[in-house]
């Protein structure tokens, strides 16, 4: 007679898997097969002019339609993060790069979506001929353009303001640039990109519908997801659909937010860089479980050769440098260098502005002037108020671990949900109101900019070291000597992203927040975003040409006359 028997608890505990590990593989084939199934939908053929079948409006299709949203949002994401380590690190560690590349950056931001929509449209649709690749790598390239810009100032600004102690240490040891990379300017940037990656993929949500409901040079372009249900909704003046709509909107963004944002929120705390440890560390049930599992680890250990020969190839073709100067100083070479680049911006202004005088004449150069003054009276409203606000409530979060765990969730949600999804109710106030939308139109700016703020100013809080508030706290810093000695300072660098970012953001959002529409009734402020948003809609090449090189002049103009000197005096002053 066989004896039968069962393992002991300690062979139990020793099996290869657990309940974590069985969690992780059935979450990862699970997003494996939404992927397959929402991916499926981009290789249908489409052949212009024909039209995208019509978005359906019953409830039913909104799951589908969601998920084809997000989908495009993280690839998005994903190219947003490439372009932002590669494009900063240039710009941070070349000098004559750096002259080139900040201000390219300050032209790209201020370009609207719908003006880089304008451009792109028909080449990635030539791209992908006889398939809907076309339209959708035009909404993914769309969505980019509303998230990389804040991504990159920050990474920039982060290299710029490593702390001289470490970045001594790095070059006594003679780190490789690779290794420099990766073991310190990364980490050090990591807690301030993350926020505003955060930050990113929120407003990325405001440009959805711009994105997947195109209207440009007399062409209509539609792709399913949950942007163009919500204007299809508007079009047919249908509430419930449009009720529907927010509720899942809502709820992608608190899964994302479980998901994705907290357990990476959760892993960039250890970045932080202090002597003493955080009073209470964030917390987040999936990194948790990924912890718990044992697969995960089992994975990392089989393939670390690979990384480490990586690790060793990159190192040898990036050897170290002699030096990372914080200030660049200036030769001969590059005043000549500054010449010529100046000379070629002037030819291309010139071109343009011959073309815009030959076309609509030098009155309409004015008048886009003026417009252009309108909306920055509006940005400089939103800018001073948003700060006042979201500045306070910023630190007091990155400050308090329990309060950012209760709160992060809630501001996530408030600057993740696309603040065009609230403009017809708000078109349905104003009309109701007698409010005039010249006034209304810095409100909705306001619900799509003032995030980046409050997300930068979390994020400068949470940056300052933990010893450094306990000496405040021990030496008596209480109200305005505090804020004066140990917040402003320690904030200031991250509080520049955020207004820089929100300065640039707020321009585009003027494009969807200066006109605004419920069914056939349009209310159209004055200002050189609805001027945009006119041209772009009826294919006015010359107009469309104008009003954005006109938006460019006016951020550029302000980057350079205000916000650039506050950078220098976060670089040279107020870092650790």
């Amino acid at each position: 007679m066989l004896k039968r028997t069962f393992p002991s608890p300690e062979a139990l505990r020793r099996f290869p898997f657990g309940l974590a590990d069985v969690a992780v593989i059935l979450g990862t084939l699970v997003l494996l097969a939404l992927i397959a199934r929402i991916g499926a939908g981009t290789l249908v053929s489409f052949h212009p002019p024909d039209i995208v079948p019509n978005i359906d409006l019953n409830p039913r299709n909104l799951p589908y339609y969601a998920g084809q949203s997000t989908l495009r949002m993280f690839v998005a994401l994903f190219c947003s993060t490439i372009f932002t380590l590669v494009y900063g690190y240039i710009a941070a560690y070349s000098r004559r790069a750096e002259r080139v590349m900040i201000p390219l950056l300050d032209i790209l931001q201020s370009v609207p979506v719908l003006g880089f929509l304008s451009i792109t449209v028909t080449g990635f649709i030539a791209l992908f001929p006889g398939s809907l690749l076309g339209l959708e790598a035009a909404s993914i390239f769309a969505i980019f353009t509303s998230q990389v810009w804040n991504m990159t100032f920050s990474f920039y600004q982060s290299l710029r303001t490593v702390p001289k102690e470490l970045d001594e240490a790095a070059t006594l040891y003679h780190l490789s640039r690779w290794q420099r990379f990766t073991k310190l300017e990364v980490p050090s940037a990591m807690i301030g990109l993350v926020w505003n990656a955060m930050m990113s993929f929120g407003g990325g949500w405001f440009f959805v519908a711009a994105s997947e409901a195109i209207s440009v040079l007399n062409q209509q372009y539609t792709l399913p997801g949950i942007g163009s249900y919500v204007t299809a909704a508007i079009a047919a003046k249908n509430i419930p659909a449009l009720g529907w709509a927010a509720l899942t909107i809502a709820i992608v963004i608190l899964v994302v937010d479980q998901l994705f944002w907290r357990p990476i929120v959760v892993w960039a705390d250890k970045f932080r860089l202090e002597q003493s440890a955080a009073t209470e560390a964030p917390e987040s049930w999936v990194y948790d479980l990924l912890k718990a599992a044992r697969i995960p680890r089992t994975i990392a250990r089989s393939l670390t050769p690979l990384g480490e020969a990586s690790n060793r190839f990159l190192s040898l073709l990036m050897p170290p440098r002699e030096s990372y100067p914080a200030e660049f100083s200036r030769h001969r070479s590059d005043r000549i260098y500054d010449l010529i680049l100046l000379l070629i911006v002037g030819v291309l202004i010139a071109g343009a502005l011959h073309f815009i005088i030959a076309t609509v004449g030098l009155s309409e150069v004015f008048k886009a002037f003026v417009l252009g003054l309108l909306t920055l009276l509006r940005v400089t409203v939103l800018l001073i108020f948003a700060t006042l606000i979201w500045t306070p409530i910023g630190v007091a979060i990155g400050f308090n671990p329990k309060l950012a765990r209760l709160l992060q969730p809630v501001v996530q949600f408030l600057a993740s949900f696309p603040a065009n999804f609230i403009f017809p109710f708000a078109t349905l106030f104003f009309i109701h109101s007698h409010i005039s939308i010249n006034w209304g139109c810095v409100l909705l700016m306001a619900l799509g900019a003032q995030w980046y703020i409050l997300f930068n100013s979390i994020a400068g809080a949470q940056s300052i070291p933990t010893d450094l508030r306990e000496m405040a706290t021990d030496v008596g810093l209480k109200g305005w000597k505090r804020w004066q000695k140990l917040i402003i300072p320690g904030i200031f660098s991250a509080w520049v992203t955020g207004g820089v970012t929100a300065s640039g953001g707020a321009w585009n959002a003027s494009i969807v927040s200066e006109i605004v529409s419920w069914g056939h009734t349009t209310l159209t402020a004055t200002g050189l975003g609805a001027y945009i948003a006119q041209a772009t809609e009826v294919g006015d090449w010359a107009r469309i040409t104008l009003g954005i090189g006109m938006m460019s002049l006016f951020v550029v103009g302000l980057n350079r006359l205000f916000w650039r000197r506050l950078y220098r005096l976060a670089e040279t002053k107020y870092h650790l």
